[in-house]
């Protein structure tokens, strides 16, 4: 079986969505720096790379369009480089990690780039919440639709 390696790292400064100096910075502008800068550090060859996968939690507006494919191109890598998008809320980011692993152990992909991207202030202001539950759903299992951090606060109180 393969063995997976994490070769570099890299991430933003964390920001105060609304007020700190990332704020309305465009998606695919953050992370294609992180991008641009884990590939550096790796000192890999961008041709290389098959395939970039970004987490995120609100995939729409500044983080639309299948934002990791944008954001592998804005950050330089070549149009062969494929680009995935991944939504588990939170856990998005992580997921796409494990996603890039899996890839190098049942498909033999040499070099992946995974990692996570937000833009809060360029998408929680105008989520698009038209049609946002489902009826029969918000009826008969209203806690699906619940916020991470309802979820954890239900959490808290249960001592789970």
């Amino acid at each position: 079986m393969r063995e997976v390696v994490i070769v570099a790292a890299a991430r933003t400064g964390i920001g105060k969505a609304f007020r700190g100096s990332l704020n309305k910075t465009h998606g695919a502008t953050l992370a294609a720096h992180v991008i641009k800068h884990a590939v550096e550090r790796a000192k890999v060859d961008p041709a290389d790379i098959e395939d970039v996968i970004l987490g995120c939690g609100l995939p729409e507006g500044a983080t639309g369009h299948n934002i990791a494919r944008v954001a592998a191109l804005r950050a330089g890598l070549p149009k062969t480089t494929a680009g995935v998008t991944v939504n588990r809320y939170c856990s998005s980011g992580l997921q796409a990690v494990s996603m890039a692993a899996q890839r190098i152990i049942v498909d033999g992909a040499d070099v992946m780039v995974a990692g996570g991207v937000e833009s809060i202030s360029l998408v929680q202001g105008t989520l698009n919440t038209n049609n946002f539950v489902e009826d029969w759903m918000h009826a008969n299992l209203k806690s699906i639709y619940y916020p991470m951090l309802s979820t954890a606060e239900i959490v808290a109180q249960r001592g789970d």
